[in-house]
């Protein structure tokens, strides 16, 4: 009889060899592409890029998705633990600085089979939406050596609003607690080889929430954990229904979360550009 996957704070308790769950994914993994990517943070892609494996689905479906045919599954190819080990080794091949696995959640346990059959040479990095249970998280910390998890939202109304969640503050901010406790921070050469840096994207008419986010950082912050304060959005997905989504961020809401951050106790930090808005840096799906 099939285990019933209930990986993700979602539950879902259904049998994925014949069935899907919020993810939209069955069992077998799937991935989109996988190449050196050189736009992460600069302690992540380094000169060589970072050994980026994009993965179909997710647990979180968030209307504004920049990777939106991923995420909503329209976009993949079938791999086994096997064919991702082989990946793994191809990455390595092209001198990336590490393996980081964009969107992992509800593939983990497959992914952990793979780094069995070939743990990599270089760092792990788990590239997350944050909305992380105790059981992905403990098959999480058996390999993983960089945590990268966003935290969107603190606001419930906006997690609601957003992906239909709205506990999602409480659940990513408790499993990235343990990340922190975890993964005390190492970099040597400029590169992270060890730690967790917890994203934020700032979003059109939240920049109040945002402000709440780094105040939540500056007051829980672990073991030289980093920071990073996205501005890259833009208008993808389904936002047809949020008229506030269908524009960037103003000067105005990027220099006002900026000045938040630059008044507090925060060291350990990146600030993205707001150039960073564009389609262009949006990858193409073509594996």
């Amino acid at each position: 009889m099939s285990e019933k996957c209930n990986l993700c704070p979602n539950n879902c308790n259904v049998d994925r060899q014949n069935f899907v769950g919020r993810c939209t994914e069955l069992n077998n993994m799937r991935i989109a592409k996988f190449y050196p990517h050189p736009f992460e943070e600069p302690f992540i892609s380094g000169t060589k890029g970072s050994g980026t494996v994009f993965f179909s689905g997710c647990s979180l479906k968030c209307a504004f998705c920049q990777n939106f045919e991923l995420s909503r599954s329209t976009r993949g190819k079938s791999i086994t633990a096997h064919d991702l080990a082989d990946i793994f080794k191809q990455l390595e091949g092209m001198g990336v600085h590490n393996i980081n696995l964009v969107n992992p959640t509800h593939f983990v346990d497959k992914i952990y089979e793979a780094v069995k059959i070939y743990h990599p040479n270089v760092p792990i990095v788990y590239n997350t939406h944050g909305y992380e249970s105790k059981t992905s998280l403990d098959i999480a910390l058996k390999f993983v050596d960089v945590f990268l998890p966003d935290l969107k939202f603190k606001s419930p109304t906006l997690s609601k609003r957003y992906t239909g969640i709205a506990n999602y503050f409480e659940v990513a901010s408790s499993a990235i607690l343990k990340m922190m406790q975890e993964r005390p921070t190492q970099i040597k050469n400029g590169l992270i080889l060890k730690g967790t840096c917890v994203r934020h994207l700032i979003l059109p008419l939240a920049a109040k929430d945002s402000i709440e986010i780094i105040n939540w950082f500056e007051q829980n912050a672990l073991n030289e954990s980093y920071i990073s304060i996205m501005s890259q959005y833009t208008p993808f997905g389904e936002i047809d229904k949020f008229a506030e989504l269908k524009r960037p961020i103003t000067k105005g809401e990027y220099e006002r979360v900026l000045q938040a951050l630059m008044q507090s106790s925060i060291t350990n930090c990146y600030i993205q550009d707001r150039t960073s808005a564009s389609e262009k840096f949006i990858p193409k799906w073509d594996f």
